[in-house]
């Protein structure tokens, strides 16, 4: 039985890596330890559930301050990935049971008793099931809405990469308000940073989410510190809004353990004021880029500004 509190059985590929020095955090990057009664609260909500949560499972920086909250980024269809992306801390491997039916149930009465405005679904890659788990994304939009229908839905899914395209379909049909895939990395990083997927299928993924319903949100964010040049960066927000994605996140790679993708360095807060906007100018309707962004930190509030953005852009604001 694998103990996923051990690192060699958590990340098995990962084990007879050589060790990457993982430099000293600038100050701007550091956080502190959560103590908050929500935070626990929230984390009561959780165990009584049986949910787990990226929050934890990836190790975010900013899980006391949205825990503190109720704000938890849920990963469903198990803890453990069939990918080996090096940046990643979720654990890796064959996962060990089949999709759980009663889970999108569990989700969605969490969500009801933490009475959030917006949540966020993730989940690992189930490389192992043929649809890649869009029924069980469906399935678990479809509970949040029945259980609490003044919730907004934001949903980051796998690439489905391996899938018929009507996986896809079902997921978008189930019409969460946003949808996110994340590129991750420039794409000549891909090789060795996200071995398992590809670039231009996860771009032409969220440009077919925008053809078959135009009226979703999309979404994709980028780490930096990886060893990418601010030229490629540049390209990659060219690639986004060439398949007219919405939404665009940026935050600094932080390297969870030695055997992971080494930090190339950390880029400063002024740097990233200088990539929002360089994005807005390219047409985002929304941006952020922070040091300690994350894909769902302050989803929320984005969402609803997201939103009037759009409005502002038709011409409709306060309409």
């Amino acid at each position: 039985m694998r103990d996923l509190k051990i690192p060699e059985q958590r990340h098995p590929e990962k084990a007879r890596k050589p060790d990457n020095p993982q430099p000293k955090k600038p100050d701007w990057i550091r956080v502190k330890a959560p103590t908050s009664k929500g935070y626990f609260e929230t984390h009561k909500i959780m165990r009584e559930h049986k949910l787990t949560t990226v929050c934890e499972e990836a190790g975010c920086p900013n899980a006391g301050e949205c825990w503190s909250q109720g704000h938890a980024t849920m990963m469903i269809m198990g803890e453990v990935c069939t990918r080996a992306c090096t940046f990643c801390n979720i654990a890796t491997g064959k996962p060990p049971e089949d999709l759980d039916v009663f889970e999108p149930g569990r989700v969605a009465d969490a969500v009801a008793k933490l009475g959030l405005n917006h949540v966020v679904i993730t989940s690992v890659d189930r490389d192992d099931i043929e649809d890649g788990g869009a029924e069980h994304f469906a399935m678990t939009i479809r509970a949040i809405r029945k259980r609490a229908p003044g919730t907004t839905i934001e949903i980051l899914t796998p690439d489905f990469i391996r899938c018929a395209p009507e996986a896809l379909e079902v997921v978008v049909a189930a019409k969460p308000d946003v949808f996110n895939h994340n590129l991750e990395t420039v794409p000549g990083l891909y090789p060795e940073v996200r071995p398992g997927a590809r670039y231009f299928h996860s771009l032409r993924l969220l440009q077919r989410v925008k053809e078959l319903d135009p009226t979703m949100f999309t979404k994709s964010g980028i780490m930096v510190g990886l060893g990418e040049t601010r030229q490629q960066v540049t390209q990659v927000m060219e690639d986004m809004r060439a398949a007219d994605i919405d939404f665009l996140t940026i935050g600094q790679y932080l390297q969870p353990t030695p055997k992971h993708h080494a930090v190339d360095r950390f880029v400063t807060p002024d740097e990233f004021k200088s990539y929002e906007k360089t994005a807005y100018n390219k047409g985002f309707l929304m941006v952020s880029a922070t040091p300690l962004t994350r894909s769902s930190y302050h989803a929320g509030d984005d969402f609803a500004r997201l939103r009037e953005n759009r409005l502002k852009k038709m011409g409709m604001a306060g309409a």
